[in-house]
C-alpha cells in the first residue's frame, strides 16, 4: 500500500478572515534569524526598501540558541576542497555538489562580512579567529562567540544592524498566512496575522515584488526538540500551500546531545526511547566533544569507539544511531558525556552557556557526567530551491532552514547551517536586484479546502511523530503516525492562532511521513529499521506537492 493512502488531505489554504489592511514594500522577509535578517541588510545595500515579519519577537528564533559556531575555511592549511569532502561524506550522497561548492568557496567572505557588520568572533591572543574542530569535520575552520554563545553574538550583531537602518520595517508578532499570487502565478505579497492591528482578528496583507521565505526549522513536530516553540514548519506549509515544490524532508536531524534535565527513568513501553512527552531540550554542543568530551554507557564505557573512526566525532547521524543502540539495549532513555576531564577552568571559560544550563538543573560539568539523549534538532529538507534561492514560484525565494539548497544532502554537517544562512541570502539579495519586476495585484482567492484544526491535538502530533517517524522508523510505525494523523485532521477549530500554527504542524508531518514511507532505505538521518542499508536506486529526491484537493503528491527525481 501506497504510505500515502492513510494520510489526511491537507488544506490550501488556513481558514481566516479577509485582510482588514494592507501594506506594501519592495521585498518581504518572513523571518528574523540569520537568513532573514542577513537577506534583509544585504538587500538593503541593493537600495530595496524590505519588510521584514517576524512571528515573536525579532530574537525568538533558532539563531540565538546555536552554540557550536559556523563552519568555513579561515585557517590556511585548510581547502574549500576539504570542506566540500567533509560535506558531501556527511551528506550520504545526497549533496549538491555545485550547491556545496558555493557554500565553502563564498563562505569564508560571508564571515567576513558579518565581521564588518559587528560580530565578534572570539580571537587567539595573537588576535587570529580562534578555530575549532566539530562532528564531521576534518579540520579546524569552527569560529565561534563568547565560547559557546555564537548564535547570541550573530543575532546580536544582525539585530542591531537592522535596527539602524530606517528603511528596514520590521513588524514583530506577525504569524505568516498564505502567500498572495498574480494572475501569471508569480509570488506578490502574503497574508499574515499581526496582533493589535487592523482588524478585530489582525489579519493583513502586505504586498511585496519578491517574498523571501527565511522562518526557520520545524523542530516541533517531534515532542523532544531542542527547536523553540517557535519552530512549528510554517514556510514549508505556505510553499506547499501556495503550490512550491518540498523536498528531502524525511531527512531530519536528531541531535546526538540534548540535556535529558534528571536523568529521568525509563517509562514502560517508551524505554529505550527519546521523551514521548513534549519538551524543549538544553543543546550540548557538538563542539564540547570537539574539545575532548566522549560518550559512555551507564557502566563508563566509551561505545563510540570502533562504531565510526572518528568515534564521538563522527558525523551526526552516526552518533545518534550510536546513542539510540545504547538506549534499545539497556532500556533507559539517556546515555552520558564526560567532560570532566577537560578540567573547571576551561569549560567555564570555553563553555559558559552550557555551565549555567547543566548546573541550574543540578549537574555540573567539571565533577558530573551529564545525562544526554538525542533530540530533534535541524531539517536538511525543506523548500526546494535552485542556487540563486528561487523556489518553483516565480518571485518567491527560501533561505535558511526553510530551504532545502542541496547543501545538506541526508545530513548536515555540523556548523554549515549558519554559512548556509549567509552565504544563500547574499545570492537571493543578489538575484532580486538583477530584475525585480513592478508591483503585481493578487489574484483573487484561490479555490481549495481552507480549514485548520484544533490546538489541542499538538501533544498527541507531537507524540504520534517521535513514536513513529523519530530516531528509528518501519513500514508499520509509519503507517501508524499516518492513521493517527488522518484521525487528529478531523478535530477542526475556528481559526486563531495556536489552530494556524498546528495546522501547519500537521502539513509538515503529514509531508515527513510521505517521503519517509516512500524512502525505502536507511540514509545519513533517515533510519529504517525494516531496510537498514542505503540502496542505490533510492539515491535521489522525493519532490513533495500539493493537489488542488489537498492530497499530497510526490515524484522521485534521482541524482544525475
Amino acid at each position: 500500500m501506497s504510505p500515502l493512502a492513510d494520510l489526511p488531505a491537507l488544506p490550501r489554504r488556513l481558514a481566516a478572515a479577509e485582510p482588514g489592511w494592507t501594506e506594501t514594500t519592495d521585498v518581504l522577509v518572513v523571518g528574523s534569524g540569520i537568513a532573514g535578517l542577513t537577506a534583509a541588510l544585504y538587500l538593503r545595500e541593493q537600495g530595496l526598501h524590505v519588510t521584514v515579519v517576524t512571528k515573536v519577537n525579532i530574537d525568538d528564533g533558532s539563531t540565538r540558541w546555536a552554540q557550536g559556531g559556523i563552519a568555513a575555511v579561515l585557517d590556511p592549511l585548510d581547502t574549500p576542497q576539504a570542506h566540500a569532502y567533509d560535506t558531501e561524506i556527511a551528506g550520504v550522497g545526497l549533496c549538491d555538489p555545485a550547491a556545496v561548492r558555493v557554500l565553502v568557496e563564498e563562505g569564508p567572505a560571508r564571515i567576513r562580512e558579518l565581521i564588518r557588520r559587528g560580530a565578534e568572533f572570539d580571537r587567539n591572543p595573537d588576535g587570529s579567529l580562534m578555530l575549532t574542530r566539530e562532528g564531521g569535520h576534518r579540520a579546524d575552520r569552527i569560529v565561534h562567540a563568547g565560547g559557546d554563545a555564537t548564535g547570541a553574538e550573530v543575532q546580536r550583531a544582525l539585530h542591531e544592524a537592522v535596527r539602524r537602518d530606517p528603511w528596514i520595517r520590521l513588524v514583530e508578532h506577525a504569524l505568516v498566512l498564505d502567500l498572495l499570487r498574480s494572475a501569471d502565478g508569480r509570488a506578490c505579497g502574503i497574508t499574515l496575522h499581526v496582533l493589535g492591528e487592523g482588524s478585530e482578528d489582525g489579519v493583513g496583507a502586505v504586498l511585496a515584488r519578491a517574498v523571501v521565505l527565511a522562518t526557520g526549522g520545524m523542530g516541533q513536530i517531534f515532542a523532544s526538540t531542542t527547536n523553540p516553540s517557535v519552530s512549528t514548519g510554517d514556510g514549508v506549509a505556505l510553499a506547499l500551500r501556495a503550490g512550491a515544490e518540498v523536498t528531502d524532508v524525511e531527512f531530519v536531524q536528531f541531535h546526538p546531545t540534548s540535556f535529558v534535565s534528571g536523568g529521568a527513568a525509563p517509562r514502560g513501553d517508551d524505554a529505550g526511547s527519546p521523551s514521548v512527552d513534549p519538551v524543549q531540550r538544553p543543546l550540548i554542543s557538538e563542539a564540547l566533544r570537539g574539545e575532548g568530551a566522549y560518550l559512555v554507557d551507564e557502566t563508563g564505557t566509551r561505545f563510540m569507539l570502533g562504531q565510526h573512526e572518528q568515534a564521538e566525532l563522527a558525523p551526526r547521524d552516526v552518533v545518534a544511531k550510536g546513542i539510540y543502540r545504547v538506549l534499545r539495549a539497556t532500556g533507559a532513555d539517556h546515555v552520558y558525556l564526560d567532560a570532566r576531564h577537560l578540567g573547571k577552568d576551561f569549560l567555564e571559560s570555553r563553555f559558559p552557556t552550557i555551565m549555567a544550563s547543566t548546573r541550574a538543573a543540578g549537574v555540573d560539568p567539571a565533577t558530573d557526567l551529564i545525562p544526554v539523549a538525542p533530540a530533534a534538532h535541524y531539517a536538511s529538507g525543506g523548500v526546494r530551491t535552485d542556487l540563486h534561492g528561487r523556489t518553483s514560484i516565480d518571485g518567491l525565494y527560501a533561505c535558511g532552514e526553510v530551504a532545502c539548497t542541496g547543501v545538506h544532502g541526508a545530513n548536515r554537517l555540523a556548523s554549515n547551517s549558519l554559512l548556509e544562512g549567509l552565504v544563500f541570502a547574499r545570492r537571493i539579495a543578489d538575484d532580486i536586484a538583477r530584475e525585480l519586476p513592478p508591483q503585481a495585484e493578487p489574484a483573487r482567492t484561490p479555490a481549495g479546502p481552507a480549514w485548520v484544526v484544533d490546538p489541542a491535538i499538538r501533544p498527541e502530533l507531537q507524540r504520534a511523530m517521535t513514536r513513529g517517524a523519530g530516531v528509528l522508523r518501519s513500514a508499520d510505525s509509519l503507517a501508524g503516525a499516518a492513521k493517527e494523523l488522518a484521525r487528529l485532521s478531523e478535530q477542526r477549530s475556528r481559526p486563531y492562532t495556536a489552530a494556524w500554527e498546528v495546522t501547519n504542524l500537521l502539513t509538515v508531518a503529514a509531508t515527513l511521513v510521505a517521503s519517509a514511507g516512500s524512502r525505502r532505505e536507511t540514509r545519513g538521518c533517515h533510519w529504517r529499521e525494516d531496510h537498514p542499508t542505503a540502496a542505490d536506486e533510492w539515491r535521489g529526491h522525493l519532490l513533495n506537492a500539493l493537489a488542488p484537493d489537498g492530497a499530497l503528491t510526490q515524484d522521485f527525481q534521482e541524482m544525475a
